[in-house]
């Protein structure tokens, strides 16, 4: 049997087998046997074939379903009940080990700036390395702002507080490679990434951000916990705008 939808959609999307071949660095024979005879490539040839033709490699290969949620699940490092349990240590060693990327979505984070003062420097420093450094912070004069202070109950402090990191983070924007934008979306969960870490955590209504949960996801190839959230920053940065 073929995998037509594999067929499909690198036709749809203007590719050719050669192309993908070269992509995901296989021979097109390879990549012809996967159509012709719906083999299942291996899981890092799945996820870059997927990822190249932006589909998910389920639609393109169900019967890896079980093996991606069981990858997926694999994702979870662990979960902290509220951000303050998150060790000192490990947002420290994330920040430094950092090499490609750092990517960080709030609305503030002002306490990440406030126990890491030399974290400015930090990026500056990856960024320069070549390292990816984006910043998306919550726009002090927008709505969304506003009403997320107010169900913390505090307030005009939430703005404020995003204003101050804004300021923080003013000598690092002038080096190439640290880009910092603002944004008005609605902020479901507060997002860091260091390289292949991801902490994420999520905001229950009525609660601030620091006495809410924290999930740790280390990312795995053929997973998509990760992605999905990397997804979701990226969404927001394509909403955000220039600082």
């Amino acid at each position: 049997m073929a995998n037509e939808r594999l067929r499909a959609t690198i036709s749809a999307k203007g590719e050719t087998v050669q192309s993908v071949a070269q992509h995901v660095g296989v021979d097109p024979k390879s990549v012809e046997r996967w159509i012709t005879t719906d083999r299942t490539p291996h899981r890092g040839h799945r996820w870059k074939a997927s990822s190249f033709l932006g589909v998910d490699e389920v639609y393109l290969w169900p019967a890896v379903t079980k093996q991606a949620e069981t990858a997926s699940t694999s994702e979870l490092v662990t979960y902290y009940p509220h951000r303050g349990a998150v060790p000192a240590t490990l947002w420290s060693s994330l920040i430094e080990q950092a090499s490609s990327h750092v990517e960080i979505l709030v609305y503030a984070g002002l306490f990440l700036f406030d126990s890491h003062p030399d974290l400015p420097d930090q990026l500056t420093d990856k960024a320069k390395a070549g390292a990816q450094v984006r910043v998306l912070l919550g726009d002090p004069e927008s709505d969304m702002v506003r009403q997320r202070g107010e169900e913390e109950g505090i307030g005009s402090d939430l703005a404020a507080r995003a204003r101050i990191t804004r300021r923080y983070l003013e000598p690092a924007t002038r080096t190439p490679g640290v880009e910092v934008r603002l944004h008005d979306t609605i902020l479901y969960n507060s997002i860091y990434r260091f390289d292949d870490d991801v902490l994420v955590n999520p905001h229950v209504l009525g609660a601030p951000a620091g006495q809410n949960p924290v999930l740790h996801f280390r990312y795995i190839p053929g997973a998509r916990t990760f992605r999905h959230y990397m997804k979701s920053f990226d969404y927001a940065w394509e909403q955000g705008t220039p600082s």
